[in-house]
């Protein structure tokens, strides 16, 4: 079993910067890959980004440019650093780790996952 933890979330303006961290254990992530997902109010879990066990990373189109994910695996933690923040991006973030070496953006494709962080992005 692997517990996530997310943390790092709030309220910022327009064009702010938050990171989000979270925290696994229970056991090492270095076997897994971990993806960051987030749920806006009224729609459906959508991929934000992701980072496999290589260190291979994929970004939703709707963030590249503005979004970093990061790992350490001797931390046992994953962050999310974003920056240039929309209203848009307001939304529940979660981390998802999946015991596999291939990414997936299926949030139903990872096996755990955390109680997630809210980000509010005032205009």
């Amino acid at each position: 079993q692997v517990q996530l933890v997310e943390s790092g979330g709030g309220l910022v303006q327009a064009g702010g910067s938050l990171r989000l961290s979270c925290a696994a254990s229970g056991r090492t992530i270095s076997d897994y890959s971990m993806g960051w997902f987030r749920q806006a109010p009224g729609k459906g879990r959508e991929f934000v980004a992701g980072i496999t066990v290589g260190g291979s990373i994929q970004y939703a189109d709707s963030v590249k440019g503005r979004f970093t994910i990061s790992r350490d695996n001797a931390k046992n933690t994953v962050w999310l650093q974003m920056n240039s923040l929309e209203p848009e991006d307001t939304a529940v973030y979660s981390c998802r780790a999946r015991n596999h070496p291939v990414l997936m953006i299926a949030a139903n494709a990872y096996a755990y996952w955390g109680q997630g962080t809210q980000v509010t992005v005032s205009s």
